[in-house]
């Protein structure tokens, strides 16, 4: 199954089971979302629940609160993460805080999704990470897939959650193939996953830079170290349990991120951290992240603002020295 096939997978599942589950953004319906998300759908289950909206990101994403306000289920689809920009307000004022703002008299079960990252050749404005944006927004929950099996297992548990969740999925990844299981499966929005077992340096990661770190890997069991690579999935809360246990272990962290280095998702688990692990490092916190500038269209460029498999095995020599 494809990684896209494995979301819509999801939403068949939840759509079938709960008639509260609703799906609305740009393109969503007839033509089947920009990335083929919601294929077939609209002709499943209708133009209702299954709604084409006008190109308008404030005044859908806000028509999704208020349907789950009411009892719904939505899920909002932002055709480009980016474009979301333009719904901070709702995202932020309303998804937020309206369970806290109306003690507690409304829950906002609404899932934000769509694809986002740094892609190819697909300029400043299409190559947005936005999990720095939200990560500030009290009461939003973010979660970030990496593969077809986990993207399924987060996309329903986020539609069963009562709590906002902003799902990220990244643009590079939609055609990546695996097995996964035929009978359901749900997975908890706040663990992290191990990806690979190891002794010498926790290597924290999540989304498209797992992929990066995994080839990494590989160079570095060549050259006689043994990372353990975590993919955090849950951006927020972070699953400090299985990340503590992990650097009781191995004494030292490296951070891979595609998001800013400058307010990113590495900076706050970097701080976490320190708060809570300081005792068992044995060497600095280092942190990789994306340059701090517009991703530029050409390629070349690019390439050098994001991390590469050799600043990874460059990073882990110089913490294991």
């Amino acid at each position: 199954v494809l990684l896209f096939e494995a979301l819509r997978e999801a939403l068949i599942e939840e759509m079938k089971e709960d008639p509260t589950v609703c799906v609305f953004g740009e393109d969503v319906g007839h033509y089947g979302g920009s990335y083929k998300v919601t294929k077939g759908l609209a002709e499943m289950f209708g133009d209702l629940r299954v709604l084409d909206t006008p190109i308008a990101e404030n005044s859908f994403t806000g028509m999704g609160v208020g349907a789950a306000m009411k009892g719904l289920r939505p899920v909002v689809e932002g055709m480009n993460m980016g474009f979301l920009l333009l719904a901070y307000n709702q995202i932020s004022n309303n998804c937020g805080m309206l369970h806290y703002t109306s003690g507690g008299q409304f829950k906002i079960p609404i899932v934000i999704r769509g694809p986002g990252g740094v892609g190819r050749q697909l300029g400043a404005e299409h190559s947005q990470r936005l999990e720095s944006y939200f990560q500030s927004i009290p009461g939003l929950q973010m979660v970030a897939c990496s593969t077809p099996y986990n993207a399924k297992g987060l996309m329903k548990a986020a539609i069963r959650s009562e709590n906002p969740v902003v799902l990220f999925e990244h643009v590079l990844l939609y055609n990546l193939k695996e097995k996964i299981p035929d009978e359901e499966y749900v997975l908890c929005l706040e663990e992290a996953e191990m990806v690979r077992p190891g002794e010498h340096v926790t290597i924290l990661t999540y989304s498209r830079m797992r992929y990066h770190v995994m080839q990494a890997a590989k160079t570095l069991v060549n050259k006689g170290y043994d990372p353990e690579v975590i993919d955090i999935r849950s951006l927020k809360p972070f699953d400090l349990h299985t990340i503590g246990n992990s650097i009781k272990k191995t004494h030292r962290v490296l951070i891979v991120e595609e998001c800013m280095r400058t307010g990113g998702i590495g900076a706050s688990l970097r701080s976490a951290i320190i708060d809570n692990f300081w005792d068992y490092l044995d060497a600095p916190i280092m942190c990789l992240s994306s340059q701090d500038v517009p991703t530029p269209y050409a390629a070349p460029l690019e390439d050098a603002t994001v991390v590469q498999p050799a600043q990874i095995v460059a990073a882990v020599e110089q913490i294991c020295q």
